[in-house]
């Protein structure tokens, strides 16, 4: 049975520890599905601060993320003494972001990346959005034909009409969320199939290397 992975990062892990309250080992994370569901494939989609890197939305699906980060390393060491106190800290935070997503790459997720957007909403406030339901979407549904069984890491309700044609189609759908952000349209959906990613903390959380 070919299984496929589709990991909302946005919606699963929002906030990093601070939502979750605790931190991810990624590695554990691949290994469990790899074992628990055999998959062949684990996309991963979320969203990165580009600054000025040269984007091209019609050339390319995702952010090259080892062009990011060498064009980043070298904006900081160029410009970073010319950079405010809080703007060198927010890049290198950033930094550090693309180097988490460096890590998921050879970790062996397949990344789907997009330029994070700030936009100023009706009231004047500045927000940033880099929503990418619509990339997981048609990812899924480009490649229905090439899976048995798919293995979705999210509890956004938008993905409702997907995951009810997958099943429709023949396909057998898991869903794997955090139990208080999963839409009640897709839990009631999932059924059985449904896995509470709380309940992985032991077998998932990042554990910090004891220093002498």
């Amino acid at each position: 049975m070919q299984t496929h992975v589709y990991i909302d990062a946005s919606n699963l892990f929002y906030g990093g520890r601070k939502s979750l309250g605790w931190s991810i080992d990624y590695q554990k994370l691949r290994s469990y599905l790899k074992k628990k569901y055999q998959t062949s494939t684990i996309y991963y989609f979320g969203g990165v601060e580009i600054y000025k890197f040269p984007f091209d939305y019609l050339e390319n699906n995702s952010v090259p993320i080892k062009d990011l980060e060498k064009y980043l390393t070298v904006v900081v060491k160029s410009h970073g003494k010319e950079m405010t106190e809080t703007k060198l800290t927010l890049m290198g935070h950033h930094l550090k972001r693309v180097r988490f997503y460096s890590m998921l790459e050879k970790f062996g997720y397949c990344l789907v990346l997009k330029p994070v957007k700030t936009f100023e909403d009706e009231d004047g406030n500045y927000r940033r959005k880099a929503n990418c339901d619509v990339d997981m979407t048609f990812y899924m549904m480009r490649d229905r034909d090439s899976f048995d069984r798919v293995v979705v890491l999210s509890g956004d309700g938008d993905f409702l009409p997907v995951l009810k044609f997958l099943r429709g189609n023949k396909k057998e759908v898991l869903v794997l969320a955090r139990g208080p952000r999963t839409a009640k349209e897709i839990r009631k959906f999932a059924g059985g199939q449904f896995r509470d990613f709380e309940y992985l903390r032991t077998q998932l959380e990042f554990e910090e290397k004891k220093t002498i």
